[in-house]
This record gives structure tokens, C-alpha cells and sequence, in this order.
């Protein structure tokens, strides 16, 4: 849902010296990291409060000065008579707000939005139907100029349909990253989830392995995409796979329970030689686990993970990682919304598709038996 607390707390404040006439307009407000240290907040809380803040008129930034308080008895009033603004904005709306890969989208959206006189209004729907509805009501309320969207549960249908199409009718440009429902077939920014899934995999067969187990989120199109990968690496190197090799979670299952059955797996007798996760955030649960069953990786067990991101170098052993873009994808996806505002329509028909790599580190090694039996080749 929209993210009203420590944000919301610092909103008021400032409103509150604006009507006390503690700042008076045309007067420069603090600056961010004066307001960082005065709420004892994160950056982003404050670019939060003072962004809504210039949306809905009590503040204006000029370009290279600073932000500074307007005269709002002179703005035209809207309701609860507040001053209606003029400001352009663009709503952002993820599956989540955290320290993985999404602040780093969301900078590469807001450092080119802002450069345009853009601010942007952040929204999480902690990829639930129900909190993407509350957020969308929330944007279209806030009139939004346009909309960039992370889909909420990609793999199944979402009854949120509506609010996109009345997008479409109010000539509300939109466009989705890294994912799309595929009802709508909008403009979207993805990555080749099928091929990352595929290199992460062949990789470890090159190295030797077979017994590779895949771990997958399944309420989403990344997940699935990636398990599709997964399973044609095996294909196209002529080795059986089995459906106990795949194992799926969701986003309402505890990391303990697939963490539990991972558990089992590798105390059984036809133990794996490998994993490929979903992401690097469960590849670094997967780690844990295998540091308390005293399973050296890549000595015991080799595993890749997915995203490259800073958690890929963050423990002791450096992860071997799919790309994915990050501020690039969000660079781009504003430069899209922006043309489409420019063009005062909707982007007809377009799709970028990024091509992942493997970064490979050293949590994946070559296996012991396969290395064996080529230096016995090599010596007959």
C-alpha cells in the first residue's frame, strides 16, 4: 500500500511550519540531509515527504537552488482547500520497497525523472492484488501524469484490470517492468527470465553436474520463466529431469518451509551437486543452511543465483549470478513514460527485452567426479 508512516510524520511537520508561517513562501525549505538528521529518517523518507509535498502545491523545487515553500493562499484551492498543484508527476508502483534490487530501479527512475521536472510518488503493493488496488485508487486520486508498474503476481490474472483500462481512457500513459499481464499487453521493460534461468543452469552442467535441484517462485512470471530455463538446459544436454529436481514457493510461504524441504533433500542419500535459486536473496538463505550442515560451497556444493546484486558479493562466499539491469531498467522506463507524455499518448506495441549474463563467481566449482574422470581421459 502507499507508504503514509515515517514519511507521512515528516509531511505534516513541514506543513505545519509552512500554515504556523515558520517558513514563509518563497523561502528555502532545509535541505535533504538537514532533514535526514532533524527526523533521524532515510533519505528516501524525506524525498517521499517533500516530493508529495510539491505535488500538492505547499512546496516548488527550482532546478539547481533548491526546494523552496509557495505561496499557497495564492494557488487555487482544491478540496479541503488545499492548493491544487501543477506539478508533474509520475506514480511508481513495485511489489516491494527494500535493500534487493529495487532502490536501485527506483534511483535510476528518479535521477532522470527529476532532471525532466518530474517528481515521482512511490507506492508497494508488497505483491498483493488487493494492496495494487489500494495504490492504483491512490495514483489515479493523486492525478498522476503517468504510471510505471510492477506487476503483483504475475502468473495468474489480476482482477485489477479496470483501473489500467480507465487509465487508457483518461490518456494516462503506463508501462510495466520486468513483468506484464499479458491481457493488457502494455509497453513493458523485461528480461529474458528464460534465458537466465538456462545459463544459470548450463553452467553447472558444464561443470559436471546432474543432480541439480532448482528453486522457484511460482506466483510470479519471473519464476516460472526462469524454471522453464532451468528445465530446456537439461533438454539440450541430453539429461533427464525429474519434478522432484524443482522446488516452488510462493509469496505468503515462509522462506523456512522451502529452506526445510532444501533440508531434506540434502541429508538423503542421492544428495544434489548443485542449486540454482530463484534470487540472490534466497541464494543467501540457501548458504546459511548449507554453513549449519557444515556443506562447503563450492567444495560439497556449487549455486548460482539470480539478479546480481550486491548481496551476489555481500558473504564470504561471492556468488556466481544472473544480471539483471537495475538503474539502467529504471532509466529506461522513465525515458519511456516521459516520450509518451510528450507525445500525449500511450506507447503502441513496445517491449524491451534485456539479455541476462552469468557473472560467475566462486560459488560454483567443477565437479570432483567429472573433473576426475577428464584427467584420467587425458592421461589414457
Amino acid at each position: 500500500m502507499v507508504q503514509q508512516t515515517k514519511s507521512s510524520m515528516v509531511k505534516e511537520k513541514i506543513k505545519e511550519w509552512i500554515i504556523n508561517g515558520e517558513v514563509m513562501p518563497g523561502e528555502k525549505i532545509y535541505s535533504e540531509n538537514e532533514l535526514v538528521k532533524m527526523f533521524e529518517v532515510s533519505r528516501h523518507t524525506v524525498r517521499q515527504a517533500v516530493g508529495d509535498l510539491v505535488h500538492e502545491g505547499w512546496l516548488f523545487r527550482e532546478q539547481g537552488a533548491g526546494t523552496f515553500c509557495s505561496n499557497k493562499l495564492n494557488h487555487p484551492q482544491g478540496q479541503n482547500n488545499e492548493p491544487i498543484s501543477t506539478e508533474k508527476n509520475i506514480g511508481v508502483i513495485t511489489t516491494y520497497i527494500s535493500d534487493y534490487i529495487f532502490p536501485s530501479i527506483i534511483k535510476g527512475m528518479e535521477s532522470y525523472l527529476s532532471a525532466q521536472g518530474y517528481s515521482l510518488t512511490l507506492a508497494c503493493t508488497d505483491n498483493d492484488p488487493e494492496k495494487e488496488k489500494l495504490c492504483l485508487e491512490a495514483m489515479l486520486k493523486r492525478n498522476i501524469n503517468g504510471l510505471i508498474v510492477e506487476p503483483t503476481r504475475s502468473s495468474s490474472y489480476n482482477p485489477n484490470l479496470r483501473f489500467y483500462l480507465e487509465m487508457e481512457q483518461k490518456n494516462i500513459p503506463y508501462l510495466m517492468i520486468n513483468q506484464y499481464y499479458p491481457q493488457l499487453n502494455p509497453p513493458n521493460i523485461i528480461i529474458d527470465d528464460e534465458k537466465g534461468g538456462f545459463i544459470a543452469t548450463e553452467h553447472l552442467i558444464k561443470l559436471g553436474h546432474k543432480k541439480i535441484i532448482g528453486l522457484f517462485k511460482s506466483d510470479d512470471l519471473q519464476g516460472l520463466n526462469r524454471m522453464q530455463g532451468f528445465i530446456q538446459a537439461f533438454r539440450e544436454n541430453d539429461i533427464s529431469v525429474f519434478s522432484e529436481m524443482i522446488l516452488t514457493y510462493k509469496t505468503e510461504d515462509p522462506h523456512n518451509i522451502l529452506i526445510g524441504k532444501l533440508k531434506k533433500l540434502l541429508k538423503s542419500e542421492d544428495k544434489p551437486t548443485a542449486i540454482v535459486c530463484y534470487n540472490d536473496e534466497v541464494a543467501i538463505k540457501v548458504l546459511d543452511l548449507l554453513r549449519k550442515l557444515d556443506i562447503k560451497v563450492p567444495e560439497d556444493l556449487s549455486i548460482v543465483g539470480y539478479d546480481d546484486s550486491y548481496l551476489a558479493e555481500a558473504s564470504e562466499v561471492k556468488l556466481t549470478s544472473v544480471t539483471h539491469p537495475k538503474a539502467e531498467m529504471g532509466i529506461e522506463a522513465a525515458k519511456w513514460i516521459i516520450s509518451a507524455l510528450e507525445k500525449s499518448g500511450a506507447i503502441e506495441g513496445k517491449q524491451k527485452i534485456y539479455n541476462p549474463e552469468l557473472v560467475v563467481r566462486n560459488s560454483t566449482h567443477q565437479l570432483r567426479e567429472f573433473l576426475e574422470d577428464k584427467q584420467s581421459i587425458q592421461f589414457k
